[in-house]
């Protein structure tokens, strides 16, 4: 079974997937495309960690045995002797298509290249790659290191090995639920989740209810962790927005026609926890302060 595991991407998923595989004590080897996001990537696993400590969740010890299992990595040539690599990049095609072709140039046959892509084909990343039979989908829910789901998605030319060996780390290394899924845009989480969170921001138009009387009919009354407006804040606006045209695109159905709101907030920068503000107020750590 996989024990030394590629991530690429620095970013806020990505940071949560290699602090997830570290912390079950995977050889995790992280890069980015400039050593400036590479560095941040890694100074907020550290962030991460540390508010684990303040909650008592891990210790100091722990905490080291984490960052030793993390890896920085200047380039993808880097990967080259990694048994998984997981694909964590923005959902902007050409950048993954570029990115797939350059795994199957430099990775061994037998390793698996897996996507994190929530609404983007496998299909034709797999193609990219020139080994179509090795490409499979790992959606993880964020975040990854605490939700116990990951939609495995196969692509049209999916080995069936390919899946089984997916599935099996998923379940009996992760330990988290893997739920296959044939390929389709948005999958099961992300559309359910968008159009919930697209909903919402129509009844905000409206004047339906406030944010917060929006939010907490949900977590009080359906026992959500977070209501669909500050779920929104915490994915990105700019990510669900881009979500939900590329939905709109491929199924070409009104609903996912992307609230104007949600147009408005992403072009004034208010993006959600990332940036501070977003439908609710954010700190530095990303905890929630209005």
């Amino acid at each position: 079974m996989f024990r030394k595991i590629g991530v690429v991407g620095a970013g806020t998923m990505g940071q949560g997937i290699a602090e997830m595989l570290a912390a079950k004590g995977l050889d995790v080897h992280l890069t980015e495309k400039t050593p400036e996001k590479l560095q941040r990537g890694v100074e907020a696993i550290e962030l991460s960690l540390d508010r684990q400590i303040e909650r008592w969740a891990i210790t100091q010890a722990e905490k080291k045995l984490i960052q030793n299992r993390i890896h920085p990595e200047p380039s993808l040539e880097h990967l080259s002797s990694c048994e998984l690599v997981i694909e964590t990049i923005s959902e902007e095609l050409d950048s993954k298509l570029a990115v797939f072709g350059q795994l199957g140039a430099i990775l061994p046959e037998t390793t698996i290249i897996a996507s994190n892509t929530s609404t983007l084909s496998l299909t034709e990343l797999a193609g990219a790659a020139r080994r179509p039979e090795r490409v499979i989908g790992m959606h993880f829910v964020y975040p990854a290191i605490r939700i116990d789901v990951v939609e495995i998605i196969r692509g049209l030319q999916t080995s069936e090995e390919t899946f089984r060996d997916t599935k099996e780390f998923v379940e009996q290394v992760l330990g988290k639920k893997g739920v296959m899924v044939f390929e389709s845009p948005g999958f099961v989480t992300t559309r359910l989740s968008c159009l919930l969170i697209n909903e919402a921001l129509h009844l905000l138009e409206e004047g339906v209810a406030s944010a917060e009387d929006i939010d907490s009919s949900m977590r009080v009354g359906y026992r959500f962790q977070h209501g669909p407006l500050e779920m929104a804040d915490r994915f990105g606006l700019d990510s669900v927005l881009a979500a939900l045209e590329r939905m709109f695109r491929e199924y070409g159905e009104l609903k996912y026609r992307p609230s104007i709101l949600l147009k408005k907030k992403v072009r004034a920068g208010q993006l959600g926890a990332k940036t501070g503000v977003g439908f609710f107020s954010y700190d530095k750590d990303g905890d929630r302060i209005g």
